[in-house]
């Protein structure tokens, strides 16, 4: 049978998505070609290739390559010769593995500005959070047997540079579960009313949230000259310096509920100058303190029978059979000198409960990224994981502004239907 000529090239048929209006908004990386020897693979079309396979959700580097090799006219778009073979799954793994992490948060540090400049982003009022990012290891497969899966001081072999971390769930109303993992954390500032992020980092996951937090306040403030008017948060940033921080240095309003666990429990009476443990014995007053973590100033109360001379000889066990005092040295009290900065808050008012609901907006920012394949990393080491992290911010935000400057204010937060639906 005689072979047909081929009327036109394949290469030349356009993409049903016009990919090139999306990725024009996309601020360019540093190209550094060397003098001498052949060019590398263009870096930004490495990274373009990398936001097309966050929006296509392509699992693997494998399935990227693959897509690229049977779509010349994709592979055009990108910025690829189509003729060619697409760079291989190496190639791609070193640009995740080897690029400064700083030249990623450069260019989405631009996106962020121009969503700012074009009024979309105002952050008045934000909103911080963190996520699970989970290490693909065998010590996080439950069906593996592992002797000291979660020992903390064992690190494992697949990634030296991941760290235990805990997830908590509720599957059922008001009682959680506990889970334990190796991996990261991906820690954001969003700005509450459009639902897009302004700031991310991505740390190993057992630092704590709100630490991180404050830094990345400090830092959208700086950079973008925000003019925040409230911050909304959990109970796990019900910290007493967090909210000093956002009462006294940002000159905000903390959303932010209180911690039963910052709470002491009442187990003992207040009668005059007098301190009665739950027995109803005059408790001892052992002095002031102001421990590290807290920094504030208590006067300590412990249990007479351990430590008041006078009345240990009276009693040989604690009245109540308290289990404090056969397991330890009996009940201690901490009586607060200070006055609390939450004293400053209206926890009861119309205004704090109308601007709680929108706590919310942080847990929808984390399911579109999630709809990225951001909690599902294929690749392993630190500064891996955290590009892998922003390039899945990347990808949100370069919908959001495509979305806008072509006239569809309405859907910057379509990350999953804008580039098929409206770029075609």
């Amino acid at each position: 049978m005689a072979r047909q000529e081929i009327l036109f090239d394949p290469a030349d048929i356009p993409p049903a998505v016009k990919y090139e209006k999306l990725f024009e908004h996309l601020p360019k990386l540093n190209e550094q070609l060397p003098k001498t020897g052949r060019h590398p693979v263009n870096r930004n079309c490495l990274l373009k290739a990398l936001i097309y396979k966050a929006l296509r959700r392509l699992p693997f580097l494998s399935d990227l390559t693959f897509e690229l090799n049977n779509n010349p006219s994709v592979s055009k778009a990108l910025g690829f010769h189509p003729l060619l073979p697409a760079p291989s799954v190496e190639r791609f793994s070193s640009f995740v593995r080897d690029t400064d992490n700083k030249e990623l948060k450069t260019v989405e540090h631009q996106l962020v500005q121009t969503l700012i400049e074009l009024q979309v982003i105002s952050g008045k009022v934000i909103a911080p959070d963190s996520c699970p990012i989970v290490a693909p290891l065998k010590e996080n497969n439950l069906k593996t047997s592992i002797a000291d899966r979660f020992d903390k001081t064992k690190r494992p072999a697949g990634d030296r540079d991941a760290r235990l971390g805990v997830m908590i769930h509720y599957p059922n109303p008001f009682k959680k579960k506990v889970q334990y993992f190796w991996g990261y954390r991906n820690h954001i500032i969003s700005d509450a009313h459009t639902e897009l992020p302004i700031c991310e980092t991505t740390q190993q996951a057992q630092v704590h949230e709100v630490e991180i937090a404050k830094k990345l306040i400090l830092e959208a403030k700086d950079n973008f000259k925000l003019n925040i008017e409230a911050v909304i948060a959990d109970a796990n940033f019900d910290a007493e310096h967090f909210l000093r921080f956002i009462i006294k240095d940002l000159k905000a309003m903390p959303i932010i509920p209180r911690n039963p666990r910052n709470e002491q429990p009442k187990g003992y009476q207040i009668k005059g100058n007098t301190i009665l443990c739950e027995a109803g014995l005059p408790m001892y007053r052992k002095g002031r303190m102001r421990p590290k973590r807290t920094g504030i100033l208590y006067c300590q109360y412990t249990c007479p029978i351990h430590y008041d001379k006078h009345v240990r000889p009276q009693y040989i066990i604690c009245p109540l059979y308290h289990p404090k005092f056969l397991e330890g040295k009996g009940c201690n009290v901490l009586i607060r000198l200070e006055p609390s900065i939450r004293e400053q808050i209206d926890y009861g008012t119309k205004q704090f409960k109308e601007l709680y609901t929108k706590r919310t907006s942080v847990e929808r920012v984390f399911s579109r990224l999630l709809a990225v394949a951001m909690q599902q990393p294929t690749v392993r080491g630190y500064n891996a994981n955290k590009n892998h992290a922003t390039i899945a911010h990347l990808a949100v935000l370069l919908v959001a502004l495509s979305a806008q400057k072509s006239g569809h204010p309405d859907k910057i937060r379509f990350v999953k239907s804008f580039v098929p639906c409206f770029l075609n």
